[in-house]
């Protein structure tokens, strides 16, 4: 009976392609194997799925597995597979659509073995007898079928392995299925461990799961669906970015074209100015040259009459002979200076230096911060002061820049916040300063003036010499004339006398100097020592960087000192927190948030804050002067002489009181805090 069964059912050996093939790689099965749960797949796929560490789990019902399962080859499978790869590259047999089984006793290579009679042990077995647990044949299933005491016996398909289905604690076929434990139970298990739990038969089970695995599959096609959606609109977008990147680059390579090329023609421009400047001053000199050799040859004339005069024998000719010099000898010739010197020069060269600096001061910021420097609206501080500006706000241009009548305040090089000052000038210091621009070039042009007269009016008597009388030098103090390399820019000069109101007296505090630096006069004098000084061990004492603060710290209102120096190397001259730190590597002035500092280090000049580096001109002082301003947030650093230059300003909101403090290094080095005298 199930041979015939068999016979009428067609084959087809093409048509179980997605059979034969592994559910990782979706190819034909390459040395196919078994796991437990008794799933296939090839081995190489199976290994490289694992891995070397646990859990082991199947790739196809997520089955766990505690250790690596044995894995043995399925030959029966490996046969078929190979089977079906021949048929499937043979154009021949792709023709066939169905082949029947040679034998019904032959067993497919696919299919699992028949299970066989119990009774007879020889012929194939027809239905299973789930209450006797016995599987029969045609032949010892009639009595099932004839007699009515069997009637009541539930018969299914033959089944394999009975043993699977049987209760290991009741030795009952487990015929229902508990969903609370999700486990196959028997009947006395439902009256005993599984009482009360809710049950239903294997069949409907499987139906229940295989539901839920289906919409498990139309959602998993729902999400591939959408994933798939969104990777091609991604995709889209990367093209449209790639032309939108392009469009942007060629309006930027546009921008800075056109910037390069406005730079181009300021320079060319700047250069004609020069031109122009030297072809005016080499006219002057040739005008000068061309009535200098006039006059020599006049003099040379006049020389050669004195000396015909003087080879005159007779007395009473010589006597009425007489010889006039010329005008020119009443003029003490010398080498005028002439300077390309002209406002508009000065301005075309102030420009570019000004320009130079204003970009320098833009790149140093982000990216981000760049739009609103130039976007800033320049706003004059009111009075004769200047106003430190509000928080995130920005002057448009630096010093040389600005209109006519305002000056720039030294520009910070802090890591914080850069705020530019500006000042206003009061009118005479710029009338002051519009006369030392032309002086030299006026001069020349009255002694040009002059000199061209010379002959002109000759009733007029000559113009009297010019006396050149060298001023003498104005005494100064030894405090005052340290300094011989000042740049003397009588533009950002300051009168001392000006700082001086702000003077403050104040002395070096002993409980912070490091063991290195000797305190002397009065704790007025800081020298570094080559021996440890036997300093008390306290909180406040520097152990890691020879540095010192001072006895003061300033929370409100302007103080101006000024320390004296050995030597401009290896020191450091600035502001502190009192919270700075005093044991760590970052306890140097200048290398964090709580100090600030201008150091010389060899030659170099920088300032520091936040550990953050700006190279400064260094105008190698001997005085240094500071005058810090609280409540504006700056502290300004000059270099005194006969006045006080100014070469770094640090733009900051103080938060709390700032103390002088101050770094020496080398071996023999000294600061001095000088005495504030006007």
């Amino acid at each position: 009976m199930a041979a015939a069964a068999v016979d009428d059912v067609p084959f087809s050996l093409l048509s179980l392609e997605d059979e034969l093939s592994c559910s990782i790689c979706l190819s034909p099965f390459d040395c196919p194997v078994t796991i437990p749960c008794g799933h296939n797949f090839c081995q190489g796929c199976l290994l490289a799925t694992w891995g070397d560490c646990a859990p082991f789990s199947c790739p196809q019902c997520r089955t766990h597995f505690a250790t690596r399962p044995e894995l043995k080859k399925n030959t029966v499978l490996n046969n078929v597979v190979a089977t079906f790869k021949v048929r499937a590259n043979n154009p021949e047999t792709k023709s066939f659509i169905e082949e029947e089984i040679s034998t019904p006793s032959t067993p497919t290579p696919s299919s699992s073995p028949a299970v066989k009679c119990d009774t007879c042990m020889t012929e194939v077995a027809a239905k299973t007898c789930l209450t006797c647990m016995v599987s029969y044949c045609d032949v010892h299933l009639r009595p099932h079928v004839d007699n009515p005491v069997f009637r009541l016996h539930q018969l299914s398909e033959p089944v394999s392995d009975l043993t699977e289905r049987i209760c290991s604690e009741h030795h009952k076929i487990m015929e229902l299925f508990c969903c609370d434990h999700m486990q196959a139970i028997c009947s006395f298990c439902l009256q005993q461990g599984h009482k009360g739990c809710t049950f239903v038969s294997p069949e409907e089970q499987r139906n229940h799961k295989e539901s839920d695995l289906r919409a498990k599959l139309s959602f998993l096609d729902g999400k591939i669906m959408k994933n798939a959606t969104v990777l091609s609109q991604m995709k889209n977008q990367q093209f449209t970015l790639k032309d939108f990147a392009t469009n942007r680059k060629k309006a930027a390579s546009v921008e800075f074209q056109q910037m390069r090329e406005m730079l181009t023609l300021a320079e060319n421009e700047a250069l004609q100015v020069v031109d122009r400047e030297l072809e005016l001053g080499q006219g002057k000199l040739d005008g000068l040259m061309k009535k200098f050799n006039e006059n020599v040859d006049n003099m040379s004339k006049s020389k050669e009459k004195i000396y015909t005069l003087l080879g005159q024998t007779q007395t009473i000719a010589f006597l009425q002979t007489t010889v006039n010099l010329p005008q020119a000898v009443n003029f003490d010739p010398y080498t005028p200076r002439i300077n390309l010197d002209s406002k508009r020069l000065l301005a075309s060269q102030a420009f570019a230096t000004a320009l130079k600096e204003y970009l320098k001061e833009i790149f140093k910021q982000p990216v981000e911060s760049r739009l609103s420097m130039i976007k800033a609206v320049e706003r004059p501080p009111s009075g004769s002061s200047y106003e430190r500006p509000p928080p995130g706000s920005s002057y448009l241009l630096p010093g040389p820049l600005l209109a006519p009548g305002f000056q720039r305040f030294p520009r910070s090089h802090s890591p914080g916040p850069v705020h530019h000052q500006a000042k206003l000038a009061p009118k005479k210091k710029a009338q002051k300063q519009n006369k030392s621009l032309e002086g030299n070039a006026e001069h020349m042009n009255r002694s040009m003036d002059r000199l061209e007269d010379y002959g002109k009016d000759k009733t007029r008597g000559p113009p009297p010499l010019p006396e050149y009388r060298e001023k003498p030098s104005k005494p100064q103090s030894s405090d005052h004339n340290d300094n011989t390399e000042v740049p003397l820019n009588i533009t950002t000069a300051e009168k001392r006398s000006d700082l001086l109101k702000y003077g403050t007296v104040m002395t070096l505090d002993p409980k912070t100097a490091h063991r290195r630096i000797l305190l002397t006069d009065n704790f007025t004098r800081a020298v570094v020592s080559d021996e440890h000084i036997d300093y008390p061990d306290c909180p406040e004492r520097f152990a890691v960087c020879s540095q010192v603060l001072g006895s003061k710290g300033f929370s409100a209102g302007r103080h101006y000192w000024e320390v004296k120096m050995t030597s401009n190397n290896f020191v450091g001259v600035g502001l502190a927190y009192d919270a700075i730190d005093r044991k760590g590597p970052n306890s140097r002035l200048g290398r964090n948030k709580q100090s600030w500092c201008v150091e010389w280090f060899n030659v170099k000049l920088s300032a520091w804050h936040s550990n953050n580096e700006s190279v400064l001109a260094n105008p190698n002082p001997k005085r240094v002067g500071v005058l810090l301003d609280y409540e504006g947030g700056t502290a300004t650093f000059y270099s005194v002489a006969d006045r006080a230059y100014p070469f770094h300003t640090f733009v900051f909101a103080f938060a709390k009181a700032v103390y002088p403090a101050f770094w020496i290094f080398s071996s023999g080095s000294s600061i001095n805090l000088c005495k504030l005298t006007s």
